[in-house]
């Protein structure tokens, strides 16, 4: 049997190599097939759903997703620009593939297999629904197409990804700016203690101002409109490079 159609070896620790770079490999293959040039991220809690206490956050992702579509569709030449990609599972990652679908435009979702939950939600795009084994290089992808990131309430993933962005952007790693837009203010504010971290040093004041804030989906949208420029650089995808130094 050749090594490649042999189960046994792809699955060995002896072929993990190849198993990581195959999640690298097939999302290019399907955003350059597919025209996508850049993405703008939804972060957000898989817990919260349309019911529950914290039901407001679902509808206003779902919205600004439908927003931002709206607007994507009104800006694509010849390549899909800023489209909704999420983390592919539920909570506010369904409310932001929900609010693209309801707008008629289509959206991506990076999904990853957990033990316990994270299941895909049926709203991903046909053919823009990608499986996970590997965090680091669902994260990859998460930060190479983005112009953007909006960063729902969550827990412990969410601010994992939030931090990984926050860092990239911190140590000038990639070559371009990334826009970070924290979704309820209120919440964020009590999550991150930005006073402790300024008090202690570790962080300067303009690391405070790699964020912004917003309360609901009219004014996100007009944040996001004011910030990222609507010229793309050439190439499809349009990745953010890693900057040599």
């Amino acid at each position: 049997m050749k090594p490649y159609r042999d189960p046994d070896f792809l699955e060995s620790d002896d072929a993990r190599s190849l198993r990581i770079l195959s999640e690298y490999l097939a999302p290019l293959a399907a955003f350059h097939k597919q025209r996508i040039q850049d993405t703008i991220v939804f972060f957000g809690s898989a817990r919260q759903g349309e019911a529950g206490p914290f039901a407001n956050y679902y509808r206003d992702a779902r919205e600004l997703a439908r927003l931002v579509t709206q607007w994507s569709l009104s800006v694509s030449n010849g390549g899909e620009r800023f489209l909704v990609c999420s983390g592919g599972g539920g909570g506010i990652m369904e409310a932001a593939n929900r609010g693209a679908a309801d707008a008629g435009g289509r959206s991506i979702g990076l999904n990853i297999g957990l033990p316990r939950e994270q299941q895909p939600n049926p709203y991903i795009s046909k053919g823009l629904g990608f499986e996970f084994h590997y965090f680091f290089m669902r994260k990859l992808w998460f930060a190479h197409l983005a112009k953007a990131v909006i960063v729902f309430p969550g827990g412990f993933g969410t601010l994992d990804e939030l931090f990984e962005i926050l860092t990239l952007s911190q140590t000038g790693k990639l070559d371009r700016e990334i826009y970070i837009l924290l979704y309820g203010k209120s919440y964020w504010q009590e999550i991150l203690n930005l006073d402790a971290l300024l008090k202690h040093g570790m962080i300067s004041a303009k690391d405070a101002g790699l964020f912004h804030f917003a309360d609901d989906p009219g004014t996100a949208i007009s944040m996001l409109q004011s910030a990222l420029p609507i010229s793309c650089e050439p190439g499809m995808p349009c990745f953010a490079q890693s900057v040599r130094t």
